[in-house]
């Protein structure tokens, strides 16, 4: 399991405890509304019943959830929400995208920016790191026997797959990812997570502890911006590193 695989497992776990820290409802109005784009009906568009599903989770209102689909469909006359992609590097010039579901990217862009700039990052031209990550489907598990979950998984039509004790993280094609959660599901397995995701290619080990903390807090910093959706990295920080600054 990689370095930043585990670092997002062990925030799933705090989140459970803070979801302030997690996901606010604020995200996950706008990943509401960004789905909406494709549909309002959740059985038809699966990318909205997962964000859907992930505000249920944090016992978001029904009415708060049903104000974001309108949101997104336009019916309010609000200004859209749109999806944009910044790029950037953090320290041991580890590659980072930020995906971002914003209303007003004047307001996002330099957010994002300062995000880089006071801990220790740099942000980088379109393209510039977004060729070292491959757009997978990835769906996340937790099963007291991973052996056989990933039997399903394989079956269900799994490309690859990691584990790390009770949990099991899936990829997809892409453009499988509903029919291979769908086929999960059937085979009595509930999953946590089932999201498009940018998969590095290949990951920058980091090895010391002060350059892995000084990237995290960058990623944090990132990630609790209001309009910053999610954000992916290609490091790989040692398991023994990781538990020292959790």
């Amino acid at each position: 399991m990689s370095g930043h695989s585990k670092w997002a497992s062990i925030k799933r776990k705090k989140g459970a405890a803070d979801s302030k820290r997690g996901q606010t409802f604020t995200k996950l109005a706008n990943a509401i509304a960004l789905a909406a784009h494709e549909g309002e009906d959740p059985e038809l568009n699966y990318k909205l019943r997962i964000a859907i599903d992930k505000a249920r989770v944090v016992n978001m209102p029904s009415a708060n959830i049903e104000k974001s689909i309108a949101r997104g469909t336009g019916k309010l006359g609000t200004e859209q929400i749109q999806e944009v992609i910044y790029e950037g590097y953090g320290p041991g010039r580890s590659a980072i995208i930020v995906q971002c579901a914003t209303d007003n990217k004047n307001r996002t862009l330099p957010e994002v920016r300062l995000a880089f700039t006071k801990n220790g990052g740099t942000m980088a031209e379109s393209g510039a790191v977004m060729f070292q990550f491959l757009q997978k489907g990835v769906v996340q598990l937790e099963t007291l026997d991973t052996e056989i979950a990933s039997l399903a998984a394989i079956d269900a039509g799994a490309t690859d797959m990691e584990e790390d004790g009770r949990s099991l993280i899936i990829y997809t094609d892409p453009k499988k990812l509903k029919e291979v959660s769908s086929n999960i599901e059937k085979a009595g397995f509930d999953i946590v997570s089932a999201e498009l995701s940018f998969v590095p290619s290949q990951t920058v080990l980091i090895e010391s502890e002060e350059t892995a903390a000084k990237l995290l807090k960058l990623i944090d910093s990132l990630e609790e911006l209001d309009d910053v959706s999610s954000v992916y990295s290609n490091f790989n920080i040692p398991s023994h590193i990781l538990e020292s600054i959790s």
